[in-house]
């Protein structure tokens, strides 16, 4: 089955992303285009005409250190105002933009700065510039190390404060000698089909693959995607996803596309669900994990008090009826008493005007999603790869099945392959991958199709459902074709598990390395924690066919992380790299 999007009138927005600043800022001047923490702790903003303003500068600055079109300009910082800054000026001088993750060790840091060839890098403070200095001798292309703030020690360095509307570090001084006549050319001469970014896949196996990304490929998705989002100035996206994935980059460009303001998280992650409440957003994206703790939290103080759980089960089933348009009348006073001692409260804990939130790269559960929308929380699955600058299919509000990752967006054609590979074509879809022929000839077809390495299917009514990953199929020694998501998702639905990885490839049965969540498990024993998640594992096991029932599994001592490399940035799990690591914890299930 092929699917396509019916045509719709593209969303007007710039030609390229080259002048993507000069054209916001020429249709909302004076509207707050950034907020984000001062110095002081409390809030700052930065107008569009400001935020065009700081571009055009830093943008000269490139320039003005030799930075020709089609140079590559690596960014390596979390999420904050100033890589806004430095991707819209990379994007203006004609640059092509490779973000870096700061979670990344140095030898994948190494690698994409090598293999693409990066001129220059813009780091986030000292720290990030000596980890690029210790690994300079790999770094034959490498003119220049950059700081976005704080002092260099190198001239040109501006000492300015975090959060301020300023130039990297080492490039206010140079902007003069490069006039803005000349930088508007520059921004001006780049086309649809020139490189925009190579952005690096966090891949859960091997090295990273640099994805070529062309204006055109972007722009392909801000005309499909814009029309989908209700936003208009006044809005207010909280971003605390990293930059440096396509996913936090497109929310950017549809936020600043419609004249809403970005609100960039201002602590930790863990701080995120707390500063929520004051950061009032009308617009989340986020990836499940955050909408998976906050149920768990609120079912968890539920189920603390007696009788808890099943009043929580019945506030839930009660506002998804209402959610729906289904509440009978003589449920409305019940409906009234759940909103009043629980939803209300649930939508105060995300700032109160919380209208359009979008999660995707991983699953999410069904539950989660029910008692979201109980509470009045409306979350819109997708799906995508950064093969196809971010987005492929879109639940939205105007067509929106929960359970799928929605339809095609508008230009995208999807088929489902005779081994259930999903498969997409459109003008979102890359050209290919950097300096890797065999890789593009292995991921594009000869007639455009994108082997996305997804398995899924198509409903009758064009709606997509993600089912697992080829290279995830577990065939067990007795012949038996498992797909590990489906196991896995439903132990994970326990709030006292974090994580479930389904081992069995070539073995004769399945088995299952577990992580807990320390919250959730604080204060109670091994035997305990473990009977917990025995409970999990036996209501998964209700749930699938015998073949690829969990029969052992092992708790380990702690969670997965980025850090320790068995998650990648964007929290998936990097499958070979933990059976690898607990290859004796596996073998021990099976002996």
């Amino acid at each position: 089955m092929t699917l396509q999007s019916p045509h719709q009138e593209p969303s007007p927005r710039p030609s390229t992303l080259a002048v993507f600043t000069e054209w916001a800022a020429g249709r909302h001047p004076d509207q707050p285009a950034l907020r984000f923490r001062d110095a002081d702790g409390g809030w700052a903003s930065v107008s569009y005409a400001e935020l065009r303003d700081t571009v055009r500068r830093t943008a000269r600055g490139l320039l003005a250190l030799g930075i020709r079109t089609g140079d590559r300009v690596a960014i390596l910082a979390e999420t904050r105002p100033e890589w806004t800054y430095a991707h819209f000026a990379c994007l203006a001088a004609g640059a092509v933009v490779v973000p870096v993750y700061p979670t990344a060790g140095d030898e994948e840091a190494a690698w994409v700065l090598a293999d693409s060839g990066a001129k220059a890098v813009i780091c986030e403070g000292p720290a990030e510039a000596a980890r690029v200095e210790g690994l300079r001798g790999k770094l034959p292309a490498l003119d220049h190390v950059l700081l976005m703030t704080g002092q260099t020690g190198q001239k040109g360095a501006t000492g300015a404060p975090e959060g301020s509307a300023v130039p990297p570090a080492g490039l206010a001084d140079r902007a003069e000698a490069v006039s803005l006549p000349d930088l508007l050319a520059r921004a001006e001469a780049v086309g649809p089909d020139d490189d925009a970014e190579l952005v690096y896949t966090s891949g859960t196996t091997g090295l990273p693959k640099g994805c070529r990304l062309t204006h055109g490929n972007m722009g392909a998705v801000q005309d499909a995607t814009l029309h989908l989002i209700e936003g208009a100035p006044g809005d207010r996206t909280y971003l605390y996803l990293p930059l440096a994935h396509l996913l936090a980059q497109l929310i950017q460009f549809s936020t600043l596309l419609y004249g809403g303001e970005l609100c960039y998280f201002g602590g930790r992650i863990e701080d995120v669900v707390g500063e929520l409440a004051e950061a009032q957003p009308t617009h989340l994206p986020s990836v499940p994990r955050l909408f998976e703790k906050v149920y768990s939290v609120v079912r968890s103080l539920a189920e603390a008090k007696e009788g808890g759980g099943e009043r929580f089960d019945a506030a839930v089933a009660v506002g998804v009826l209402a959610a729906e348009g289904r509440l009978p009348a003589e449920r409305r006073a019940e409906y009234e008493a759940a909103d009043a001692s629980l939803f209300q409260l649930v939508r105060a804990a995300f700032g109160g005007r919380l209208r359009w939130a979008l999660t995707g790269g991983a699953p999410i559960d069904p539950t989660v999603l029910d008692f979201l929308r109980a509470c009045g929380i409306r979350v819109f699955e997708g799906y995508g790869m950064t093969e196809s600058a971010g987005v492929i299919s879109l639940n939205h509000p105007g067509a929106v099945r929960y359970g799928t990752v929605g339809r095609p967006v508008q230009g995208c054609e999807v088929r489902i392959a005779d081994d259930d590979e999903v498969l997409a074509r459109g003008p979102m879809i890359f050209p290919g991958y950097h300096a890797n022929a065999h890789g593009t000839a292995e991921a594009l077809d000869a007639e455009g199709w994108l082997h996305t390495g997804d398995l899924g299917a198509l409903d009758a009514d064009g709606y997509l459902t993600i089912t697992g990953r080829k290279k995830d199929l577990i065939i067990t020694s007795a012949g038996k074709n498992l797909t590990p998501s489906h196991v896995e998702l439903a132990i994970e639905r326990s709030r006292f598990v974090s994580h479930a990885v389904m081992v069995g490839d070539r073995r004769p049965y399945p088995v299952a390395l577990i992580t807990v969540d320390g919250q959730e498990t604080a204060g109670r024993g091994p035997e305990e924690v473990r009977a917990l998640v025995r409970e999990a594992v036996d209501a998964a096991n209700a749930q699938v066919s015998r073949p690829a029932r969990i029969r052992d599994f092992v708790v380990l001592p702690q969670d997965f992380s980025v850090e320790s490399g068995e998650l990648t940035p964007t929290l998936k799990v990097r499958r070979r790299v933990v059976i690898e690591r607990y290859a004796a914890e596996i073998e021990g299930l099976y002996g």
